[in-house]
């Protein structure tokens, strides 16, 4: 069987077309099916080589703000061209209940500018947030912001690395930003047309203002419950996709190869899995803490779409 498999004339092809090989060359057993799908299984290249996947392993958790300015993503956009000052970064906070974004072009993203920003650009205008949502960039997860974060009370929530889901809010903020260029805005600005006027009325209008202010606790009710059926109805279309991959601690698992992680000389061609690793603590459903086989525990948790089990 492993002549034929992974042999100088074998292609590590899949169990169905193993059986069909050793049946050509004149061998037959009656456990044959499930000794070649269990060969298949444990070969080491056929899952270093296996395809990618696709498919959810959790169902959705929708994050979800009880409150406006409570809960805010961060997320770093460029480099982009350097323009005045050497200005050439974005960092973006956008609350999860309003959608309201904060932005500030930066020369450098050191933690010290980070910081700068969630204080004069989050908490100065809109008071201390309970959670702060990134990725698990240096500049966010770091001591000096940790302590920062920690001496006001703010809860700092990282996404695992390759799973940016998570701070899909300021993430899927700045790319639309990105998509959209400056000429489409000016397309837009010419085409208007004259914008409608009416009479203005100082004491009907500070009426009217101060009537929002009586009815913002209804509004507010009315926009979460709206928000909460859109998360609902996007839970249920992305849970139709999930096939469940379920780990324990001490399982062997596959690492998804990364841009980071590649080998350069290898390209295309190199593996699409790395490892093995061993899972030793469950952070959350879907989400795991991971070790080599020397020991040494890797530095962040990693989401289970970026794992597979792997069979010695």
């Amino acid at each position: 069987m492993r002549e034929i498999h992974e042999s100088i004339c074998g292609n590590h092809s899949r169990a169905r077309v193993l059986q069909k090989k050793i049946v050509r060359a004149g061998y037959y057993w009656p456990s044959m099916q499930a000794d070649a799908n269990r060969f298949v299984q444990h070969c080491d290249k056929c899952q270093r080589f296996a395809n990618l996947l696709h498919s959810p392993p959790e169902v959705l958790v929708p994050m979800t703000a009880p409150w406006p300015f409570v809960q805010w993503g961060l997320d770093i956009m460029g480099p982009f061209p350097i323009g005045r000052r050497q200005l050439k970064f974005l960092v973006v906070a956008i609350d999860y209940f309003t959608k309201w974004v904060e932005a500030e072009p930066l020369a450098t993203i050191t933690e010290k500018n980070i910081q700068s920003f969630v204080w004069k650009a989050v908490i100065c205008k809109f008071g201390i947030p309970r959670v702060l949502v990134s990725d698990n960039g240096k500049q966010f997860d770091n001591p000096r912001f940790r302590q920062f974060s920690q001496e006001l009370g703010i809860h700092n929530h990282y996404s695992s690395p390759g799973h940016p889901k998570a701070t899909d809010k300021s993430s899927q903020d700045t790319n639309r930003r990105n998509t959209i260029s400056n000429d489409v805005w000016k397309r837009i600005e010419i085409g208007l047309t004259t914008l409608r006027t009416s009479t203005y009325d100082d004491q009907q209008n500070e009426e009217q203002l101060r009537l929002n202010l009586d009815l913002i606790d209804e509004v507010r009710e009315t926009t979460e419950a709206r928000m909460k059926r859109y998360q609902e109805k996007m839970a249920r279309h992305y849970n139709s996709k999930v096939k469940p991959r379920q780990l324990s601690v001490g399982d062997l698992v596959l690492r998804r190869v990364t841009l980071a992680t590649r080998n350069p000389s290898e390209g295309k061609l190199g593996p699409n899995w790395e490892g093995p690793y061993k899972v030793i603590e469950i952070r959350r459903p879907g989400t795991y803490h991971l070790e080599d086989m020397s020991g040494r525990r890797l530095p962040h948790p990693w989401n289970a779409e970026h794992l597979r089990r792997y069979y010695p």
